[in-house]
């Protein structure tokens, strides 16, 4: 079956595959898509661990709760307070998402 693609790849001089050339608007969906991803070894600690996922995140990223505390601009006695609401308000979600450079969909599952 043969249809029609605007994706080309590119290979290297061995023949085997080193680029893909895809039209923006495909390659924007797929980036997208991927910024609300979590990782696996966030979701587990969350489970296992019985943590929320505000503490899995800061130690999956290795930050102290003073650095977190920090980027925030509070104290760290009122970081770790954040960090074991289990329903965090949506400015406090925001917030620590930024601290971590992910998006609140990430923090927030």
């Amino acid at each position: 079956m043969n249809r029609p693609t605007d994706i080309q790849i590119i290979r290297d001089p061995g023949g085997e595959p080193a680029f893909v050339v895809l039209p923006y608007t495909e390659w924007l969906s797929h980036y997208e898509a991927k910024q609300h991803l979590v990782p696996n070894e966030v979701v587990n600690h969350v489970f296992d661990q019985q943590v929320t996922p505000m503490r899995a995140w800061r130690e999956y990223l290795s930050l102290t709760q003073a650095e977190v505390a920090r980027r925030i601009g509070i104290s760290q006695a009122a970081y770790a307070q954040m960090e074991t609401t289990v329903s965090p308000r949506r400015n406090t979600l925001t917030k620590v998402a930024k601290a971590f450079d992910i998006t609140v969909e990430q923090l927030d599952f």
